[in-house]
């Protein structure tokens, strides 16, 4: 038998993989709601009892960030994220207004085709298993070609605790012959419904391209502003450990200080104290170097790294201890490699008077790269932060917490999530945190509750045709024009 080339078999893969699921969808569509809370919860627990164990393959397979890391990453959104939508309706009957007259019925979407990071190659898995079976549809998952021995074994996990618990085979799939190729047939399939990229601006676009609703999420370059009347200490503490966070490998990790002048000598001290390193000019330009090519793209080869690791890299040595490497910058945009998202233990830092230039710089910020993202500010004046959350291009303002937990609902009252979306200004459908909810769709019996228009009941008027003048006239017309013709 003749092989098939890669991008062939991939392509075959696919089809094979859709074909299986939306079988297995067509049986699952019919799951009561106990039979789906049953399911997504030993699925909970299985991802849950592995994330240990896959936090260590994610970062032995990509290098990137820290393995206990990723551990807290992957409890996240596996016990997390389920205790967040157990209690959702999504099946029958889900709400019900009787002032309105309408009754509200939850239908699932059908097969999604999901795009893995490798960034967050299990933790994101996990959560996007989750999220659709409990939806009642089915998933299949393309995972990115650096993380895809870890990515597999996320899904394995998840389907065979699916399908002990009575989720039909197939309901859940994941591709292991990986290429552009067979990724575009999964995403354009005409059997898939839905997409959920998750990863770089190209994928993003990709999916965004196919013609299919999807949820894409765009880059973040999350400003952190420090207010005069912050908790500075916490302020410091916070910004240095989740930066520090699994290497900055999450979106809405904080990627610049701005900091009010009146506390930006005491936010530096603590930082210091907390394991952040700031550079001089010339390491600060040997950074823009080793993270960013001439063009402006990033080097993948410092992403996810720990602070030592890029200063050795780029040429310079730290101090035993540090945690975040802090570079103090004047300009934002394109003249400003440092300004943009850096997905390794990197911050940017401006030095602003008041809250008003505080605004300014995290719009440029903003701007540069995370628009519709997020936004994370440190005070205790109420009208400080209502000022931020009114004026920022962003759907996530986040309040004297932790950049990287915060937006994804770990340590704030946002919906538990690892897709988070960035809405229409940042080229998103929605700018939630996307969760069951998003992955399923609404029918609405609604009830008459106002008697028609008595204008609307009647035939109206009989229309009335020619009279007999206009007829005479009309006839004569058309002789006139036929005789004239035949002279």
């Amino acid at each position: 038998m003749m092989a098939l080339d890669k991008d062939l078999a991939s392509i075959q893969e696919a089809r094979d993989l859709v074909n299986a699921a939306f079988d297995a969808w067509k049986v699952w569509s019919k799951a009561s709601q106990e039979d789906v809370d049953r399911v997504c919860a030993a699925m909970a627990e299985a991802g849950f009892q592995a994330a240990e164990r896959l936090g260590r393959m994610a970062h032995e397979e990509t290098g990137y960030g820290v393995a206990a890391h990723k551990k807290i990453k992957n409890e996240f959104g596996s016990r997390v994220v389920w205790e967040s939508i157990r209690d959702l309706r999504t099946v029958g009957v889900v709400r019900n207004d009787p002032a309105r007259r309408v009754v509200e019925i939850a239908w699932p979407m059908g097969v999604i085709a999901a795009l893995v990071p490798s960034t967050n190659p299990t933790s994101t898995a996990l959560y996007k298993i989750l999220i659709s079976v409990k939806a009642r549809n089915a998933i299949l998952l393309a995972p990115h070609p650096s993380a895809a021995r870890c990515t597999l074994e996320a899904v394995q996990v998840m389907a065979q605790a699916a399908e002990r618990a009575g989720a039909p085979r197939g309901l859940i799939g994941c591709m292991t012959q990986i290429s552009l190729q067979g990724t575009q047939e999964l995403m354009t399939n005409k059997r898939t419904a839905l997409i959920l990229a998750t990863g770089g601006t190209p994928m993003v676009r990709a999916a965004h391209s196919t013609g299919k609703p999807a949820y894409g999420v765009g880059p973040g370059n999350v400003p952190v502003y420090v207010d005069r009347s912050a908790d500075v200490e916490k302020a410091a503490r916070y910004i240095t450990a989740s930066k520090a966070f699994d290497c900055s490998t999450i979106c809405a990790t904080e990627q610049a200080v701005v900091a009010d002048q009146p506390i930006a000598q005491k936010l530096a001290q603590l930082m210091q104290a907390e394991g952040a390193y700031f550079t001089d000019e010339a390491q600060t330009d040997l950074l823009r170097k080793a993270l960013f090519h001439p063009d402006g793209s990033m080097n993948t080869a410092t992403v996810g790294k720990p602070a030592p690791y890029l200063a050795a890299y780029a040429g310079f040595r730290v101090p035993e201890g540090t945690r975040v490497l802090v570079t103090r910058l004047k300009n934002v945009g394109r003249g400003e490699p440092l300004s943009h998202e850096k997905l390794t233990t990197v911050l940017g830092w401006y030095d602003v008077n008041g809250w008003e230039q505080g605004c300014e710089t995290s719009i440029a910020l903003i701007e540069t790269g995370g628009r519709g993202h997020t936004q994370i500010i440190h005070a205790t004046d109420e009208q400080v932060i209502l000022a931020f959350g009114l004026e920022k291009p962003v759907f996530r303002i986040l309040v004297n917490t932790m950049g990287t937990l915060g937006a994804i609902g770990f340590t704030t009252g946002l919906m538990p999530a690892l897709t988070l979306g960035s809405g229409g200004i940042g080229g998103s459908i929605t700018g939630d945190n996307v969760t069951a909810y998003h992955l399923m769709n609404i029918k609405r019996l609604a009830y008459e509750m106002v008697t028609p228009p008595m204008e609307a009941l009647l035939p109206g008027e009989k229309p009335s045709g020619p009279g007999p003048d206009e007829l005479e006239q009309a006839v004569r017309q058309v002789l006139n024009e036929i005789l004239g013709s035949k002279e």
